[in-house]
């Protein structure tokens, strides 16, 4: 592997059109969605991560700030049908804040146990905490990530669900408060 490079954007700036495709390339092609379903309707309010090597964007995710009035469920993806993921408990009842949650996070499968997801990761997360003062983080992973963001210091925190057309999720939460 060529060297790595690690850029980050955002809030206020919405993804390009590379990052876009490679966004759709790892989550939602393998799923038959069409392009579009990539794109969710608060991007231009998250941060964003992105590995690049060759001169590609191999690596993305992304990290917005969760409303103190939200418990964290909503659309997985801005089009038509859309299902909506399950809130996540440790928010409803307005407790761990301020609080964020990562979505749409993934490398390019030629470019996987290398490191870039990690280093996405600790990415986002850093930045989640200078820029948002976020004391807890909250995703949605897939069931062949749970692993991953295990090795990461991620933990299950409710009961699996399904994601129409997507397939099996666990909600999982992290203490960001002594990350950094």
């Amino acid at each position: 592997m060529s060297e790595l490079s690690i850029h980050s954007f955002g809030p206020d700036k919405a993804p390009n059109e590379a990052y876009y495709r490679c966004r759709y390339k790892i989550l939602r092609e393998p799923l038959g969605f069409l392009p579009g379903s990539e794109i969710l309707m608060d991007d231009s309010v998250a941060i964003h991560a992105y590995a690049i090597t060759n001169s590609e964007i191999v690596g993305v995710g992304r990290i917005h700030l969760i409303p103190p009035d939200s418990d964290g469920s909503q659309p997985d993806h801005a089009g038509l049908g859309a299902a909506i993921c399950p809130p996540f408990s440790p928010l409803i009842m307005g407790n761990n804040r301020p609080a964020v949650q990562i979505r749409q996070m993934g490398v390019l499968a030629s470019n996987q146990r290398v490191g870039i997801g990690s280093t996405i990761l600790k990415k986002l997360e850093y930045e989640a905490v200078s820029q948002f003062k976020a004391k807890y983080g909250f995703l949605q992973a897939r069931e062949n990530a749970v692993r991953f963001y295990q090795s990461q210091g991620w933990e299950i925190i409710d009961e699996p669900y399904t994601i129409p057309k997507i397939g099996l999720h666990y909600s999982m939460m992290k203490s960001l408060e002594l990350s950094f």
